[in-house]
């Protein structure tokens, strides 16, 4: 297997091209890891993934933890053997998930206590713990467990702000201490709430602790979307340009091409499939709700210039057809046609970075995606 690095090809201010090296293949960056948060992404083969561009995915600790157990995924083979994917693989700690349980868990400064959603058993995740599922898994990018608080636009409690980010800096030191594996990357997560300064303080910090990678954390979580680019922009500032730069389940279209300016290499998010089953899908030119009675009798494809299965094969008016008749096939086919245009976005910003023409690009890109 390869060893894992990362190296700069070209900067256009803060965007940057670069390639990510794993065990399991290489992402060119900027990129995106589609959801398979059970080990699969969902309706689709990784033969379909490949098809469409995609290099990397990302799945979840915490559910697979629950079922079926990080101890037989190792045993039949790793994640990358249980689900067939032979490319790079990012786990998250299950940190957000543990956050969305709400009033089924309990932090302290020990982990998360919580009860199954699965059994009810009682069950407690430890920046230990959570690192010891991820070595299991056999994932070639982990994440630190972390803790973080919803931002409120109107006011900031710092005191509990600085709470939760001082915690996750004691946990992700735990996390430093315990990995055994040298084949992983360990992200470690940056936090801060709404407040700049205190997202500045956790990117030193948490750059202080060491770690391969970092994240930035708790974003999507309350803020509008002109604070989110701002605390991002005070986050990534003191980062170092050399290790990879993770923007944690953000994911529009439009979210991916304003943060590859600030300088983000990494993205995830469940957006492009769940939007893809519900009949929503994603083009230059904006969505199209493909359920609306206007695509009735469309013989035209998605896209015209997109050599995705679903646009290559069947029209607007047969996809709307299997969305209203409960078909998985049309669900299918506008995932992956979602991501297909994922992989072509990222593809052009790639190119545009290249060539120092980015910024004229993402003027151009969003002037013509938000004029829908």
């Amino acid at each position: 297997m390869g060893a894992l690095s990362f190296e700069l090809h070209a900067l256009d201010g803060a965007a940057r091209v670069a390639r990510l090296e794993t065990p399991h293949g290489a992402m060119d960056t900027p990129n995106f890891f589609p959801v398979a948060t059970h080990g699969a992404v969902r309706g689709l083969t990784p033969l379909e993934l490949r098809s469409v561009g995609v290099q990397g995915v990302l799945s979840n600790s915490y559910h697979l933890h629950l079922r079926p157990g990080e101890a037989l995924v190792q045993r039949l083979g790793g994640l990358h053997g249980f689900m067939a994917w032979d490319g790079p693989i990012l786990t998250d700690s299950g940190g957000f998930q543990l956050y969305s349980l709400g009033h089924l868990s309990d932090r302290t400064e020990e982990g998360v206590r919580f009860r199954s959603p699965i059994d009810g058993s009682a069950r407690l995740l430890t920046p230990e713990s959570c690192i010891q599922i991820q070595e299991a898994l056999g994932a070639d990018l982990i994440a630190q467990l972390d803790e973080f608080e919803p931002i409120d636009d109107h006011e900031i409690d710092e005191a509990r702000v600085r709470a939760t980010l001082e915690r996750t800096l004691r946990w992700g030191r735990r996390c430093l201490q315990a990995r055994r594996r040298s084949d992983q990357w360990l992200f470690g997560i940056v936090q801060g709430g709404g407040s700049l300064t205190l997202r500045a303080e956790s990117a030193v910090q948490t750059l202080a602790s060491g770690f391969d990678a970092y994240a930035i954390g708790g974003l999507g979580v309350g803020e509008s979307s002109a604070q989110r680019w701002e605390l991002l922009e005070a986050a990534l500032a003191p980062l170092p340009a050399d290790v990879p730069h993770y923007m944690m389940g953000i994911g529009t279209p439009e979210d991916l091409v304003q943060a590859i300016g600030l300088g983000v290499d990494l993205f995830d998010c469940v957006i492009p499939t769940r939007h893809g089953r519900h009949g929503h899908v994603f083009t230059e030119d904006g969505v199209l709700n493909l359920r609306n009675s206007r695509f009735r009798e469309d013989a035209a494809a998605i896209e015209a210039e997109c050599e995705c299965a679903a646009c290559t094969q069947y029209s607007r008016a047969y996809l709307r057809h299997g969305l209203v008749s409960d078909e998985v096939l049309a669900q299918r086919m506008l995932s992956l046609h979602n991501l297909a245009f994922y992989m072509k976005t990222l593809s052009q910003a790639r190119e545009a970075i290249a060539n120092s023409d980015f910024a004229q690009w993402q003027r151009c890109w969003l002037d013509r995606y938000r004029s829908a």
